[in-house]
Order: C-alpha cells, then structure tokens, then sequence
C-alpha cells in the first residue's frame, strides 16, 4: 500500500503573534521529496531526512495562517503518492497567563489506569485545548478544564500541554502549558 504521511506541530498550539514554530510532516516511507502546502497552494519542498521534513515558521505573522498539508512525492518524476490530512496555524495574541499542567494520579502509570489532566487556569468560562506532542488533533474541553483518558495504553503516552482561551467576546488567548510527560508501563 501507499505509505503514509501525517502532519503537526512543534510545539503543539497556537502560537503567539511574533512566536515560531515547526511543522513537522512525518512519513513512513524510504526516501523522496515531502511538499508542504498551504491553504492548497504548493510552500516548499524538502528531502526526507530519516522519516521527517521539518518546516519553520519564525516571527509569525497573521499572514502564516491556514491549513498546512504535506505531500509525499517520488524523488525521481514528482509524482504525488500519498498526502497528509491538514493541521491547522492559527496565530493570535496571548492576554491571558499560561495554564498550568498537572497529571493524576501520577506521571507514571500503568496501562489500564484511569488519567485526569488538569489543565489550571485563574480565569472562569474558558475553553481549553489539550495537545500531545506528534498529534494534529487537541482534545477539546469546555466549560471545564480536566480532561479525563480512560484505561490508558501506551498510545496515550507522551508530552502533554494544554492552552486556553475565552468563551465570548472578545476571545484572548493564553500561552500553551509546560510540558507533562506520561509514562504508561
């Protein structure tokens, strides 16, 4: 079959007007040309080093919104294979303080273990957002700021971060958490 291609961000989250980040497109293929894409309009092109081409966005403007998109293509015709699905950049500027990032029942457990994340924030009617590192997709939290996994497998763990921002308007952004690595054993 067809190899495969995802997309993400690193780090994880929206990010602040002025700020950088990566994408990052990671394919499990042997070698070729990853092409990034935006909005569909074709970026740039970069050889795969090992399994990832990474892509940096510094000194974000509002102009380096969108969905991105990676291609993976034949290094020899440039014939498209595969495609990732889209992530999206979302830049803004950040009002509110940065959330703070806590595990239970602990940062190691054991698979099958019940996981609260607890994404603290001094700030009421919020909406949160908790990311893992190597995902395009957040859990989304409203009205509330824990999120619950239940009975954890080795797919959950990772380096978790949350963000969030204010229901209404206008909507002001905090920074993205510390990181919280979870172990599962």
């Amino acid at each position: 079959g067809a190899p495969t291609v995802s997309v993400f961000l690193r780090p994880p989250g929206v990010i602040p007007l002025g700020g950088s980040t990566t994408i990052c497109c990671r394919c499990l293929c042997h070698s070729g040309n990853i092409v990034l894409y935006k909005d569909g309009c074709q970026l740039r092109t970069l050889e795969l080093h090992g399994s990832m081409a990474e892509f940096f966005i510094s000194h974000a403007t509002q102009r380096d919104r969108g969905l991105y998109s990676c291609h993976y293509v034949d290094g020899g015709n440039g014939t498209v294979l595969t495609h990732s699905d889209t992530v999206e950049v979302r830049v803004e500027e950040f009002h509110l303080p940065k959330p703070v990032l806590s595990i239970l029942p602990g940062h190691e457990v054991a698979t099958g273990a019940d996981v609260m994340l607890q994404c603290a924030i001094k700030h009421y009617r919020v909406v949160c957002f908790l990311y893992l590192e190597g995902q395009a997709n957040a859990l989304i939290s409203v009205g509330h700021t824990d999120f619950y996994l239940s009975q954890v497998d080795q797919s959950k763990g990772g380096r978790y971060s949350c963000q969030c921002y204010t229901k209404g308007t206008p909507i002001n952004w905090s920074g993205v958490s510390n990181v919280l690595e979870l172990v599962v054993k």
